[in-house]
């Protein structure tokens, strides 16, 4: 039975990674529509504790939500099959788009109207999760407050800062919580160390070689280990880097293959192989496949490292009471970035009535319990047809 869940479980990852479109906001709406609502591996409130504990640590956040929740249902071996099965079609996307850049300039109009349907995606998660966690006067306030805060200051340190504030507001009132039997806290420090030792490791060997696909790997896993608030903090890292100091890619070519990257669905982090393909390109075409798979490896592996060292002993770590109080806060603080995410997504979209429509009729398919990606799939039909 537990290899039957394992499989289904990998079924469901892999719809995922073929049909996630919106970058890491619209993936814990996904998420929440089928590993909670669908398939009931874990509890509303699981999930925002969950995803708010990824959010505190560096690297992609929903990889290292989607991964996490493997770890849960199955242990290590399926946690990281979930890594590979979810990564994977994101990664040999952006890796073809390097190998074939000279046929992609053009940006793709059949996914014109994926983004407001991202919108309509993103606003009924947050109506459904504040809905869910939100459970008192306290909690609500900190929702708003953590909404302002996160709409007006965008800043990579804003959402881990913003989710501690929420947990430290509740962690106060830790004396109105049962007093349970104080254990010692057993630590598996191994995935920790491996974190470090990878990081060490790989910056020697690129020292010592000076191969550019060793190079590329420390450079990615470096970023990784360093980059709060996702993909949209990434980029401007990467374009320094590799544009405008390595000068691996050209302005153009780089800002192509971000352009694509946000139309296909998955990982935003896999934008490191199309990177990883183009730096490596006077090398030839099996040398830009392995740069394309080590700088993928690199920028992912980091924050999977650090969420399993920490996941092991999270649910013992519940059951401290001032850890316990705080997760009232904490929750609230994840619900409040889930509504800032609605507000932030639809910024850049234009203000006209067919994007406002889009946005009014995915609503209503989600709140009549239409399938995310069957809405995702229609959007990208209607590209087609239009």
């Amino acid at each position: 039975m537990r290899k039957i869940r394992s499989l289904i479980y990998l079924k469901e990852v892999l719809k995922l990674g073929v049909s996630a479109f919106g970058g890491p906001q619209a993936h814990l709406a996904l998420f929440f529509d089928i590993f909670v609502d669908k398939r009931a591996y874990l509890t509303n409130k699981e999930l925002i504790e969950l995803h708010a504990l990824c959010q505190i640590l560096p690297g992609p956040t929903s990889t290292q939500t989607i991964t996490a929740i493997g770890y849960r249902i199955g242990g290590p071996k399926l946690a990281y099959l979930t890594l590979l099965v979810w990564c994977l079609p994101a990664v040999t996307v952006m890796t073809g788009v390097g190998l074939a850049l000279s046929y992609l300039n053009d940006p793709l109009s059949v996914t014109e109207f994926i983004q407001p349907m991202v919108v309509g995606i993103v606003a009924v998660a947050a109506i459904r999760v504040s809905n869910k966690v939100v459970v008192s006067n306290h909690g609500m306030i900190v929702l708003v407050l953590t909404a302002v805060a996160a709409y007006f200051y965008r800043s990579p340190f804003a959402y881990p800062a913003l989710i501690i504030f929420g947990g430290l507001s509740t962690a106060i009132n830790f004396r109105l919580h049962p007093k349970v039997e104080d254990k010692a806290l057993k630590i598996n420090w191994s995935n920790f160390l491996l974190w470090g030792g990878v990081l060490i490791f790989a910056a020697l060997l690129g020292a010592i070689t000076h191969k550019r696909e060793i190079l590329l790997f420390e450079n990615f896993y470096r970023n990784g280990s360093l980059i709060f608030g996702g993909g949209q903090v990434l980029i401007p890292l990467l374009y320094t880097e590799f544009v405008e100091f390595k000068q691996y890619l050209t302005s153009n070519e780089f800002l192509s293959g971000y352009g694509f990257n946000q139309a296909v669905p998955g990982p935003t982090f896999s934008f490191a192989a199309f990177v990883g393909t183009l730096s490596m390109r006077e090398f030839g075409p099996l040398a830009q496949v392995i740069g394309a798979l080590l700088s993928a490896a690199g920028i992912f592996l980091p924050g999977t490292f650090l969420i399993f060292f920490i996941i092991r002993f999270w649910d013992d770590l519940k059951k401290y009471r001032i850890i316990k109080a705080s997760l009232e806060g904490v929750n609230a603080a994840g619900s409040g970035l889930v509504v800032a995410a609605a507000f932030l997504l639809y910024e850049p979209i234009d203000k006209n009535p067919m994007s406002f429509g889009i946005i009014l009729i995915t609503v209503g398919l989600m709140l009549i319990r239409v399938r995310t990606p069957y809405i995702i799939i229609a959007g990208i039909i209607a590209g087609f047809i239009f």
